[in-house]
């Protein structure tokens, strides 16, 4: 006679929930993220032929973008926050290139703009015990900003706005230990530079 498992009957066992996550993004307020997708890699394959057959091998592991919306408040001015770190990284306006000091004739580099957001962006999956009952945690590495889309003002809408961010990193790890939630630097207020 087989037993027969069923689920359904157990009231401790509940399957993981969308909207039971923690970001920690550059110090950004955990309150006005919205969603967020999770990581995922692609495994290329490189193809050998023999007589009339195809043997596929596995090849590079490829990271995907990560997509980020959050609501944009006005303190703390996301829009500005978002503007300062790329300015932060290394981006200058044409009209600033000829500053006297120099300072225009620069561009974006990795390290400043890894060091503008900070290290690590980590996503926490969380328990029904809240941020202390985490189910599952993604840290992206070294995290760069590849866009930014600041919404589209409507006279006809009622809605928030919302900011998309896109996000490559170099890889991801799933339950690392020994790194804390919030490793990036603090997020920045609107008008710092």
């Amino acid at each position: 006679m087989t037993t027969t498992y069923n689920f359904w009957s157990e009231p401790n066992l509940e399957p993981k929930r969308k909207f039971r996550y923690l970001l920690y993004f550059a110090g950004m307020p955990q309150f006005i993220a919205k969603t967020v997708s999770k990581p995922s890699f692609q495994v290329g394959t490189a193809a050998h032929s023999f007589l009339q057959h195809n043997f596929n091998f596995p090849g590079r592991v490829t990271w995907q973008d990560v997509n980020i919306t959050i609501v944009d408040p006005i303190q703390p001015d996301s829009t500005a926050t978002l503007y300062n770190i790329l300015g932060s990284a290394g981006y200058v306006l044409p009209t600033d290139v000829n500053r006297e000091d120099g300072t225009g004739k620069r561009t974006i580099t990795k390290e400043d703009m890894v060091n503008s957001l900070g290290p690590v962006v980590q996503i926490d999956t969380i328990g029904s015990g809240g941020a202390q009952d985490v189910l599952e945690s993604w840290i992206l590495k070294n995290p760069q900003i590849t866009s930014v889309n600041f919404d589209t003002l409507d006279y006809s809408s009622d809605d928030l706005l919302n900011i998309q961010i896109s996000l490559k990193y170099d890889w991801a790890t799933l339950n690392e230990i020994g790194v804390s939630p919030g490793a990036g630097l603090g997020w920045r207020s609107g008008n710092q530079e």
